[in-house]
């Protein structure tokens, strides 16, 4: 009795086997055990490319960084010097700044000629004779006040060319931008002025 149960089991066991052998295989579903698609072939290429142009080590990934951006600086240097809108710092960058820049080469600004007149004025300040030291102190005096009175016309005068100009754009920061141009000499402005004097913007 017990022998033919075990010996049924046996011939169930072997039917289920056949059975489970005859049955066709199902496709795999290529998001079952990632939970994602398999990548196309292109994004996997290019994917091990990317892997093996990265840097084995810091030191290569920190030289070639400091190659980035020697090249980018170079870059920079150029287009301050050309003019060249593509490779500008972001500071410098767009149709406000370069409008802004052109405002205020096409003027003449008592600004401009701060540094020189400030080395005249402490050159003179050496010369020690009486009264002649009131002078110099008066002559600093007025170029202050021109300078302060210059920047202010033309700060105002360029918000309103701007708002004009650009009504619907964010202005922020163009003005300084501006009165910080007039501080420097005209042949030491970067990027270099495009506009003659007098030309009207």
């Amino acid at each position: 009795m017990f022998r033919s149960r075990s010996k049924e089991e046996q011939s169930a066991k072997v039917t289920d086997s056949k059975v489970t052998a005859d049955q066709p295989k199902q496709p795999r579903d290529p998001q079952a055990p990632k939970g994602r698609p398999t990548p196309k072939r292109s994004h996997a290429t290019a994917q091990r490319r990317s892997m093996a142009a990265a840097p084995a080590d810091r030191k290569e990934a920190a030289k070639r960084a400091r190659e980035s951006r020697r090249a980018d600086l170079a870059r920079q240097r150029e287009a301050l010097a050309n003019g060249d809108e593509r490779f500008l710092p972001a500071r410098d960058k767009g149709p406000i700044r370069s409008y802004v820049r052109d405002f205020v080469d096409a003027r003449y600004s008592v600004a401009e000629f701060f540094l020189p007149l400030a080395v005249l004025i402490l050159v003179l300040s050496m010369i020690n004779r009486g009264t002649f030291q009131s002078y110099v102190l008066l002559a600093w005096l007025v170029v202050i006040v021109l300078i302060v009175l210059n920047s202010a016309v033309t700060g105002i005068s360029l918000k309103r060319a701007l708002k004009q100009r650009f009504p619907d754009e964010n202005l922020r920061g163009a003005v300084p931008y501006g009165l910080m141009r007039t501080l420097q000499i005209r042949r030491l402005r970067l990027p270099k002025p495009k506009v003659k004097r007098g030309e009207k913007r």
